[in-house]
């Protein structure tokens, strides 16, 4: 977990773990303002890199992903707490035999109010990916929330 960090690099780093072990993210970034993941290779069993809160100004390229889910972004918007997420790149990385490509959480009846912006895809292959792009605003794990929306988003994708 990379929490609270300031100007980290992750260079040539592997982390693999079975791809059957439930919740073992590759890299969680949360409440930290930039952080590069270059020239790595990821494989698990949940997601290879995921944001939470806070995450600020992180670029990740050259990157080798799979088994496991994906590049995540949240689940975010359900404590009060949580903090904006801005400034994301993803550039010229492979996702091979993943769950899921690339994939935003947000909760359907979270109490907080924060913003994602600023975030750019580019150059990503996927090989043998089930769900290449999800964008999930009624992220709702074990269905122990409500599915009513109490606040309004937008998506704009370019």
């Amino acid at each position: 977990m990379v929490l609270a960090f300031r100007n980290i690099t992750f260079y040539a780093v592997t982390v693999i773990a079975p791809d059957e072990n439930p919740n073992t993210d590759g890299i969680h970034i949360g409440r930290s303002n930039g952080v590069t993941i270059t020239n790595s290779n990821i494989g698990n069993g949940d997601d290879c890199i995921s944001l939470g809160d806070g995450s600020q100004k992180v670029t990740v390229e050259n990157v080798n992903y799979g088994p496991g889910h994906r590049i995540s972004v949240g689940s975010l918007g359900k404590l009060t707490t949580e903090e904006n997420v801005a400034d994301l790149i993803v550039k010229n990385c492979t996702l091979t035999k993943t769950e899921n490509g690339v994939r935003i959480k947000t909760w359907p009846d979270g109490q907080g109010k924060i913003t994602i912006t600023d975030m750019h895809f580019e150059d990503i292959t996927m090989v043998d990916v089930m769900n290449p792009i999800i964008i999930d605003q009624e992220y709702c794990p074990w269905n122990k929330c409500s599915k009513k929306v109490i606040t309004t988003s937008s998506l704009i994708i370019c």
